[in-house]
């Protein structure tokens, strides 16, 4: 292919083509010669005309003959040359050929080439023919003010692969400055890493010590809580609490915890007596007050019937004695509080009503001889009382003792003991404190107690309704010969069904209510025998506890 490079007209394949002899008997009319200078003479602009005999019926189609070049007109205005002679028609502006030639086909449509970058020098374009076989001149280019740089004068982006253009690159720098700049960049982003690290620590560490850059204060009422009215909780315990201790007990094989109060400035303290029990006769027990001072305590006198024990501390001033109030006054529905160290939780407060009175219970009985079974005609609260309450005081509205909590009614086991660590289920009793008080002068004074009896044998397995005396066996009574019983006319088989008009319905019951009473207290007892009620007076006889 030599694109853009013609050296003389050639007729495209879409160009009117050329006709070939004459096959008719008159030969066709000579064209005239042109002038050996019409050769170089330029070539016009207009379309040359053609001279094209007509189509002869039953001619070979004129593909079949080959092609005549085409005779092209010379300039009008060449010197010296005669004009040339015009056709007998006008020409076929669709060039048609006469026998099934090609049809009148549209030029092509102009080569779109890819637009170079700028300042890129552009090949010039095709300088072929026209659709009638005239050589066409190609338009001038236009000039370029901005004329491109030498290295691309020779580029050519339709000719045959060349070599890569090579740019002149400018002259390097010496190696000292590309070493000093480099090195200047690193110990830049060195110093920057090292003082934006400082800056963030230390607004880091200001933030973690402060809480924040900013401090925040959340509103809170000023108002002075001022003091607490005597009566409520918060009064009765600021009250009581300085009286009241917590022991800790240590003995040969086991030890525990409880809670005691402080009776006088001698340093005599109440408390149970199975909180003292584990240290038997060798053992230590500490006593640590409201305030956290300690001291060493030793048992003055214990009881396992009343299940009550009095230690003394010595060397220890300023003690606050407990005011002791009356049980007898206390009235169901009352407000009271427990103190005391649940689960050696010192100066625990708890607060509630009382539920009941006289309530019989019995608590101990571990050694299963019943020597340490305690009977107690109870006070019941709701106060929650917990393991470490044992020998704590329950207290009134003004701060006074009405008892000293011994027991609970665990739900796990059932037991009214509180040696089994179950937790409160609202059911606490108390020892009542007139009957403590009585205990504890006698502990004191005589480091025994007393306990009144009426000198009969019980028949602990009857199930009926009263507490029923044992049956007489060969050389043994029930009833002890001189005894208050005896006195009274009590025999074998008789069952107490009343005390002081209030109804018994166990052993367990009338031994309780006995044992409210003092020594030398008259009852009126209703027995019954052989189906008949009778009314009797018991004047009570005492016995030494152990």
């Amino acid at each position: 292919m030599d694109d853009g490079k013609p050296t003389e007209p050639r007729a495209k394949w879409w160009s009117r083509p050329t006709a070939g002899p004459a096959t008719t008997d008159e030969a066709p009319e000579p064209a005239p010669a042109q002038s050996a200078g019409s050769a170089d003479a330029p070539v016009s602009a207009e379309a040359p005309t053609v001279s094209v005999p007509p189509a002869t019926p039953g001619a070979p189609e004129a593909h079949d003959a080959p092609e005549a070049p085409a005779v092209l007109d010379a300039p009008h205005d060449a010197p010296g040359e005669a004009p040339a002679p015009q056709p007998l028609h006008e020409p076929d502006p669709y060039g048609t050929p006469p026998y099934g030639g090609p049809g009148p086909w549209a030029p092509a449509p102009p080569v779109q080439r890819p637009t170079p970058a700028h300042g890129t020098p552009v090949p010039p374009p095709y300088a072929g023919t026209n659709g009638a076989g005239i050589s066409v001149a190609p338009p001038p280019a236009p000039q370029d003010p901005h004329p491109p740089a030498p290295q691309w004068q020779s580029y050519d982006p339709w000719g045959a692969p060349r070599q890569p253009l090579v740019t002149q690159p400018g002259p390097p720098l010496p190696d000292g400055r590309r070493k000093n700049r480099r090195g200047a960049m690193l110990v830049g982003a060195l110093i920057l890493a090292l003082v934006a690290g400082g800056i963030g620590g230390g607004i880091g560490a200001y933030i973690e010590r402060n809480g924040g850059l900013t401090s925040v204060e959340l509103p809170q009422d000023e108002r002075d809580g001022g003091g607490r009215a005597p009566d409520s909780v918060a009064g009765i315990a600021a009250s009581a609490l300085p009286s009241v201790v917590t022991l800790h007990v240590t003995g040969a094989t086991e030890s525990g915890t409880g809670t005691g109060f402080v009776l006088d400035d001698r340093g005599h303290i109440l408390t149970n007596n199975h909180v003292v029990a584990p240290a038997g006769s060798s053992g230590e027990i500490t006593v640590t007050f409201s305030g956290g001072e300690t001291a060493t305590a030793e048992v003055v006198g214990k009881d396992s019937g009343y299940d009550l024990a009095v230690v003394k501390v010595s060397g220890v001033s300023g003690l606050k004695p407990l005011p002791l109030g009356n049980s007898d006054n206390v009235q169901v529905g009352d407000p009271v509080v427990a103190i005391g160290a649940p689960f050696d939780l010192s100066n625990t407060v708890t607060s509630g009503i009382i539920s009941a009175k006289d309530r019989p219970i019995t608590a101990g009985g571990e050694k299963g001889d019943g020597s340490d079974v305690s009977y107690v005609n109870a006070l019941q609260t709701d106060a929650p009382i917990n393991p470490g309450n044992s020998g704590g005081p329950l207290v009134d509205t003004d701060a006074h003792v009405i008892g000293i909590n011994s027991a609970i009614r665990a739900a796990d086991s059932g037991s009214a003991g509180e040696g089994g660590q179950a937790g409160s289920i609202g059911l606490g009793f108390a020892i009542p404190i007139n009957q403590g008080k009585l205990v504890a002068e006698q502990l004191i004074n005589t480091g025994k107690a007393t306990h009144p009896v009426i000198g009969v044998t019980l028949d602990m397995k009857y199930t009926g309704d009263g507490a029923k005396v044992g049956g007489s066996t060969r050389g043994s009574s029930p009833v002890t010969a001189g005894g208050p019983a005896d006195k009274a006319g009590i025999e074998a088989d008789d069952v107490i069904t009343e005390v002081d008009g209030k109804r018994v319905h166990s052993g367990e019951e009338l031994i309780v209510k006995i044992r409210s009473h003092r020594p030398g207290d008259d009852l009126e007892l209703t027995v019954t025998r052989g189906g008949k009620d009778l009314s009797i007076t018991l004047t009570l006889g005492s016995a030494t506890g152990t």
